[in-house]
């Protein structure tokens, strides 16, 4: 062995020095004696070797080279079939062309509908209506990017399974007509309050088909031409029956057991435990897992006026009409619990049975109408005026009623889009809201009843809207026709059923001017004028009925009335603008003849 740098050869021997490092080779055996070399001496004889071993080796690298690319020929490895059909050797496109000529020879085939089977019941699905398809691209790419040793992709073989497209929603809805009434929802596990008692629906598994599952098989079944079992499976909720009891024992139960101390600045308030019951929640999400929580403004409703004893109200800014003009006067803001955090702190002392204290926050709340919004909202004329008369004077409990909710509704701003309503604007008229007996008709015929007259103030405030051009949302005429009121274009009201509203169908604020004399009351609108003109034509009275004579028992309780024609009429309100009308709307009312009431016996 001859390392580099030791024994270096005699100068003259010109053969390269060569650099050996790290070598090992095996021992040899001993030398036997050498054959006579032929002619030529021993060198001519190594070249030979040499030579004949290269060109054994190149021939074997050749070999392996012509087998290397004749194996990987091609995008798709040789050997490789879908559907029966080689595609091995092939590129891309060709593989392609051949796979979907397969496929159009086997159309038939795999055109024929699918017999498929749902628990009991048995359908036919057509492959086309539910987008059954072989995906060809994809189905090469898979065959493309399948690995094979180069040995296999010569001589071995691989069958590659089409990529199946189905239409899942379409499929799922075939599906489901066949379940039919076999399947049955999942129920919900839910907690409840009757009162303050807890009331409990306990969870029930769904039986139905597993979507992607049911995918799969079918699209197996079609390919092979075999009918396809789709199975029902249950789906159990997230909460068991087990962790709803448990939830009513540990939470539901002793959360309405006792009132809740709620402490603020301003001082505290008893949270009552009917408040609690109502803003208490046990809501099921999709998978069935239910969860507590608390809905705070549910809550705060069913404390009513009990936080009134904490908090400020806001205060709007006003507008009234002083010297023939809007006057402003400023709102101001107020105080209120702050409710987006007692959600999570409810829900921590509510399972307790003592210590039940939590505190909260007052915030300041801006009122809903400020100065700066007021005087934005184009508020700066007079659009329309109606007055209605009454006999009596103010002294009368009838006058009296029309001036208390004359009273209420005075300063109103309605903003552009909301509907107005004056039931929702006055709430209940009964005697702790100021309001007297007077005559109201009932079961057709006047009667004592409490805030009798406000209907007076209802036509006048409808005549004021309508002709202001705004938009008519409810309203409703009396049964019987009284000459005080415009014929069709006038209104009722009665507690809680008949309503009047009316919607701010313009861009600008709308006004709500009242004013009362001793035998009138008076409703403006105050806003931007739109229209022109807003006029009301009639059509002739039809239908007329004459009135019955009717006798009563006399006493207290008895209003006579002297009666009336019934009649049939139709008005129509004709907006103008630019000289134009615009619109042209039509109202009709049938009245009712209004009997005779005499409050006599009758004579025999």
């Amino acid at each position: 062995m001859t390392l580099y740098g030791e024994n270096r050869p005699p100068a003259d021997d010109d053969r390269p020095t060569v650099q050996v490092t790290a070598v090992s080779w095996p021992v040899e055996e001993p030398e036997r004696p050498a054959p006579v070399a032929p002619q030529g001496g021993p060198n001519r004889s190594r070249r030979v070797r040499i030579l004949v071993a290269a060109g054994v080796a190149t021939t074997v690298l050749a070999s392996v080279g012509a087998v290397a690319v004749y194996a990987y020929v091609g995008d798709v490895p040789r050997g490789t079939s879908v559907l029966g059909t080689e595609l091995g050797g092939r590129s891309r496109t060709d593989a392609a062309r051949e796979l979907q000529a397969q496929l159009d020879r086997r159309a038939a085939e795999l055109a024929a509908p699918i017999e498929v089977r749902v628990g009991e019941r048995t359908a036919q699905i057509t492959p086309a209506e539910v987008g059954l398809t072989v995906d060809v691209d994809a189905t090469i790419a898979a065959a493309a990017a399948a690995q094979a040793h180069a040995v296999d992709r010569l001589v071995g073989s691989r069958e590659i399974e089409p990529v199946v497209s189905v239409d899942v929603p379409k499929l799922e809805t075939e599906l489901k007509k066949l379940v039919g009434k076999q399947g049955r929802k999942m129920t919900m596990p839910a907690i409840t309050f009757a009162g303050t008692t807890p009331k409990v629906r306990y969870p029930k598994p769904s039986l139905a088909i597993d979507t992607e599952h049911s995918a799969q098989v079918v699209k197996e079944g079609w390919l092979r031409g075999e009918p396809v079992t789709v199975p029902l499976v249950e789906n159990h909720p997230a909460t068991s029956a087990e962790e709803v009891d448990r939830m009513v024992e540990e939470l539901a139960k002793p959360a309405v057991a006792k009132p809740i101390k709620l402490t603020t600045d301003r001082g505290s308030v008893n949270i009552p435990p009917q408040a609690i019951a109502k803003g208490l929640r046990f809501k099921a999400d999709k998978a069935g897992k239910l969860t507590p929580s608390v809905d705070v403004k549910q809550l705060r409703s069913a404390l009513g006026d009990r936080l009134d004893a904490v908090e400020v109200a806001p205060k709007n800014a006003t507008m009234s009409i002083s010297g023939g003009k809007p006057k402003m006067v400023d709102g101001r803001s107020g105080q209120q619990v702050d409710v987006s955090a007692l959600g999570d702190e409810l829900l921590a002392v509510l399972p307790r049975t003592d210590d039940r204290t939590i505190s909260a926050e007052l915030k300041p709340v801006a009122p809903k109408l400020t100065t700066e919004k007021l005087a934005g909202l184009g508020i700066k004329e007079k659009v329309s005026s109606f007055t209605t008369n009454f006999t009596g004077g103010l002294s009368s409990a009838r006058s009296q009623n029309i001036v208390t909710i004359a009273r209420h509704v005075d300063g109103t701003v309605v903003l552009p889009g909301e509907t107005f309503s004056l039931n929702g604007h006055t709430g209940e008229r009964g005697y702790a809201q100021g309001y007297r007996d007077a005559p109201v008709i009932l079961d057709g015929k006047l009667v004592p009843g409490v805030g009798g007259g406000t209907s007076q103030f209802t036509t006048t405030l409808f005549n004021a809207t309508y002709y202001a051009g705004l938009e008519d949302v409810e309203h409703k005429p009396h049964s019987y026709y009284f000459s005080r009121y415009p014929a069709v274009i006038e209104s009722t009201i009665f507690w809680p059923n008949l309503d009047f509203k009316f919607r701010n169908n313009t861009e600008y604020g709308v006004l709500i001017d009242t004013s009362y004399s001793a035998n009138s009351v008076t409703v403006s609108i105050w806003s931007t004028k739109i229209w022109d003109s807003v006029k009301t034509e009639y059509g002739p009275r039809r239908n007329i009925t004459s009135p019955k004579t009717v006798y009563l028992d006399p006493g207290p309780s008895c209003i006579p009335a002297n009666g009336s024609q019934g009649f049939t009429q139709d008005a129509f309100r004709v907006i103008k603008k630019d000289s134009k009308v615009v619109k042209r709307e039509k109202f009709s009312w049938t009245y009712d003849a209004e009997p005779r009431f005499i409050c006599a016996k009758e004579p025999s």
